[in-house]
């Protein structure tokens, strides 16, 4: 009696589990975890909780984007090597000490550690989440994937707000967060009506004897856009649809623009750059319109590529008055 019992139970679990994934997905179009509203996303739908309080956040930025709406996500991805937490300057106070737990790192997540974390929500916004991990995720937890209207790591920042902010049943203060860091733009560009009239490339410093160039659908370049800037065609054309494109020093010839940022983590790489011949010979350069950002030290270079509303407006303090200062 007790093994037909115990293989009866073990039958209805495993419909049980069957059952949760399926909720999650595109087929049913609903998960079965509460009254919360349904988010549409790239592999369907989901019913959301009413009230999450214990979210995952597997969307390389998403934990800044939860944290704006007062929750401290339990688990999250590593990216910018940014353990602890609390060292970034424009997050440090809302996570209050607290630290989650790391539970994968960039698209590449340990389904164990999350299950073990017992979310009520999962979110992977700006991530490369495939259908297979979505699959899988949404076993564990009513999951929202990344939006349906852009590429991966293509949507902008108002859209991953409005998504998240929709997960999180929290629409409102979605719209509050857009309308404020929106404000923050608006008054640059007010401010400073000669950055419309001028092209930026926004370039990394790569390694030794090469660039890496950004499209102007990348965090950082919708940055410098916002801020009235235009991007060079002849760039945007090299580049293409990568997500970074790599050229040899001897292509330095694109960057001679109105305004040249480089990325950087790199000092040595950095000097390697502003040493360079070729480098040296550009207008952009004689001039005094060229600018060296750290990613690190300080973050400035992280700020812009998290391009979060709590990242924007450390960016923006830090970053445009480097930008309007006069060429030499």
């Amino acid at each position: 009696m007790r093994t037909r019992s115990a293989a009866l139970g073990a039958l209805l679990l495993i419909v049980a589990m069957v059952a949760a994934a399926c909720g999650g997905g595109a087929s049913s179009g609903e998960n079965q975890a509460g009254n919360g509203p349904v988010v549409q996303h790239r592999y369907g739908s989901t019913q959301v909780p009413a009230q999450p309080k214990r979210v995952v956040t597997l969307g390389m930025t998403d934990h800044e984007t939860v944290l704006a709406f007062g929750i401290k996500p339990v688990g999250v991805v590593d990216w910018f090597g940014e353990r602890p937490f609390g060292n970034w300057p424009w997050s440090q106070q809302l996570w209050g000490g607290r630290q989650p737990d790391v539970v994968g790192q960039r698209d590449e997540y340990n389904m164990e550690k999350i299950a073990a974390l017992k979310p009520d929500l999962i979110i992977a916004e700006y991530s490369g989440m495939r259908r297979d991990q979505y699959d899988k995720l949404a076993a564990i937890a009513p999951t929202v994937a990344q939006s349906p209207r852009f590429p991966e790591y293509g949507a902008p920042w108002q859209e991953m707000t409005r998504m998240i902010g929709q997960a999180l049943n929290q629409p409102a203060k979605a719209e509050e967060l857009v309308a404020r860091t929106e404000g923050r733009f608006a008054e640059v560009r007010k401010q400073h009506p000669e950055f419309a009239r001028q092209t930026l490339a926004l370039v990394d410093t790569y390694r030794q004897g090469a660039f890496g160039a950004f499209p102007p659908t990348d965090a950082k370049s919708l940055f410098m856009q916002e801020l009235g800037f235009k991007s060079p065609p002849q760039l945007s054309a090299a580049v293409g649809d990568k997500a970074v494109a790599e050229f040899g020093f001897e292509q330095m010839g694109m960057l001679d623009v109105d305004r040249l940022v480089w990325m950087t983590s790199d000092e040595v790489a950095a000097n390697a750059v502003r040493n360079n011949g070729i480098y040296r010979s550009l207008n952009v350069v004689k001039d005094g319109r060229d600018l060296f950002l750290s990613y690190q030290n300080p973050p400035v270079g992280a700020a812009i590529s998290f391009n979060t509303v709590l990242s924007i407006p450390y960016a923006i303090d830090q970053v445009v008055p480097q930008l309007a200062r006069p060429a030499r």
